[in-house]
């Protein structure tokens, strides 16, 4: 499969152009970013070529890897999708449920195969635990907290994202929050409740189709001493807890290229396809529109 990288930032460098170059059964064609410097450099470093026109990529690949913000990533995956192209995406899918909702309908319609990458459904450990616990019943309630120091530490290479900052944690951490307890609780049916903490913590409860509530803490500028992740589920099986995972970005983004071949081969759809992604985007809309809501 001939595949090519749209965008050039920090998580295109450290993750997306490495597995690509790595894949065995990828031809990394080129990349493309909305800085020509940017991606003759990227580039450069892996023998590939350098595209100034995006449709031009998209002539002469099978299948596209996209690093970009969320509003511009939605945009260009309904382009690829009409251009037949398969899409290996990041979350969030989009920055609105109708942009959203645009991505999943054309990778639909073209019948291209989509996978959006959720970090912890491709890990080893993490990807295990989730099938464990989904294939048990009677799971009460859950906690989940995803706490990053991006915007207080001073040297993460993404503080200079400006839909970071615009979007704050809800969007950025939120998605692997739900990536992990959607699937081993249900559906969240309901927001129940959204408040602010410090800084741009939000603090969320959902209740979930199988019965089950939870609560979800996301934060990008927590302490750093404080930052870490953690999800605990408590039902009749007793407690368990996810686990740490020690692998780097680029082996799970592999996991994720591989599902992008196999779903493009058999027709069968992933379950972190764009259909997921968009729901997982409905989800933040509503939390975000609760925290927008006047207290009172």
């Amino acid at each position: 499969m001939r595949i090519g990288l749209l965008g050039t930032g920090p998580w295109a460098q450290m993750a997306h152009a490495p597995a690509l170059a790595e894949h065995g059964k990828l031809d990394f064609v080129g990349v493309w970013g909305r800085r020509p410097d940017a991606a003759k450099e990227l580039a450069g470093q892996h023998g590939v070529r350098a595209y100034d026109d995006v449709d031009a990529l998209l002539a002469d690949v099978d299948a596209v890897a996209v690093a970009l913000p969320p509003r511009v990533q939605a945009e260009l995956a309904v382009r690829a999708a009409r251009a037949g192209r398969h899409l290996l995406l990041d979350k969030p899918l989009a920055a609105t449920v109708a942009e959203a909702r645009a991505v999943a309908e054309a990778a639909r319609e073209a019948r291209v195969a989509s996978v959006v990458f959720f970090t912890a459904r491709f890990q080893t450990e993490t990807a295990a635990w989730i099938a464990g616990q989904a294939a048990t019943e009677g799971w009460f309630t859950a906690r989940a907290q995803w706490l990053g120091s991006v915007f207080t530490t001073g040297d993460s290479p993404f503080a200079a994202s400006a839909w970071r900052r615009e979007k704050g944690a809800l969007w950025d951490v939120g998605p692997h929050a739900l990536s992990v307890l959607l699937p081993v609780l249900g559906d969240a049916l309901r927001v129940s409740a959204a408040v602010h903490g410090p800084g741009d913590t939000v603090h969320l409860v959902l209740d979930h189709a199988g019965g089950a509530s939870s609560t979800v803490t996301l934060s990008l500028t927590a302490p750093p001493a404080a930052a870490g992740t953690g999800v605990e589920l408590r039902g009749a099986a007793g407690v368990t807890q996810l686990p740490q995972s020690a692998e780097g970005a680029v082996p799970p983004l592999l996991r994720a290229a591989d599902a992008l071949v196999r779903s493009a081969g058999t027709g069968r759809p992933h379950p972190c396809d764009a259909s997921f992604g968009l729901r997982v985007t409905e989800i933040l809309a509503e939390a975000e529109r609760l925290l927008a809501e006047p207290i009172g």
